[in-house]
């Protein structure tokens, strides 16, 4: 059973704020003889700007906000391990996880299912399939936004749902300028059966 959890957001960091961002192209990035020798800098600030992006929604899932940080360390980490260095390639990364930052009516976020124990993960997934549908998000007491999911691809079978899901939470103009504005955020996943509900901010 899944139950809404809690996170403390740092206001410099806020992972819900609504902002308009840019989408990354080479000039963005290390190229990968550079990289090699920034990325353990690079790494434990992407790093630590990812802890304030991460939100526990129940004991075994989270969602993980993205923006272009997060984005450029996903790109850079890809192009690092297959030694990607030509146009076409780079702009093949580029071209996937660019869909992936917020547009500024949005959230995007990784939302992932956590189980450290193989058998128990095989086992939950296969009663989970859809629950990437049934994550939800309300800014003050306006309508809840469920996600569209997974618009790169199909992550469940008939059999199993996948342990990670990407998420866009679509806002309202109104929703997101009461997010400007400091409006309390609550995000859960709807359970089989009621449930009480704690902002997040």
């Amino acid at each position: 059973v899944f139950t809404r959890g809690q996170a403390t957001l740092s206001p410099a960091e806020d992972p819900v704020e609504v902002n308009t961002m840019n989408k990354l192209t080479r000039d963005d990035l290390y190229s990968l003889e550079r990289y090699a020798e920034v990325r353990p800098e690079f790494r434990a600030r992407v790093m630590a700007h990812k802890k304030n992006r991460q939100l526990p929604v129940g004991p075994n899932a989270t969602l993980y906000f993205e923006d272009v940080l997060t984005m450029q360390y996903q790109i850079q980490e890809m192009l690092r391990a297959e030694r990607i260095f030509e146009a076409a390639g780079i702009q093949e990364e580029l071209d996937a996880y660019n869909p992936l930052i917020p547009d500024g009516s949005n959230w995007k976020a990784t939302f992932m299912l956590e189980y450290p124990d193989e058998g128990e993960r095989r086992a939950q997934l296969a009663k989970l399939i859809g629950i990437e549908r049934h994550v939800w998000a309300q800014v003050a007491d306006f309508a809840r936004v469920t996600p569209v999911a997974d618009e790169d691809l199909e992550r469940e079978t008939d059999e199993k749902t996948s342990s990670v899901h990407f998420l866009r939470f679509e806002l309202t103009p109104e929703m997101a300028e009461a997010v400007k504005q400091g409006a309390p955020i609550s995000i859960g996943i709807d359970p089989a059966r009621p449930h009480s509900v704690e902002p997040i901010r």
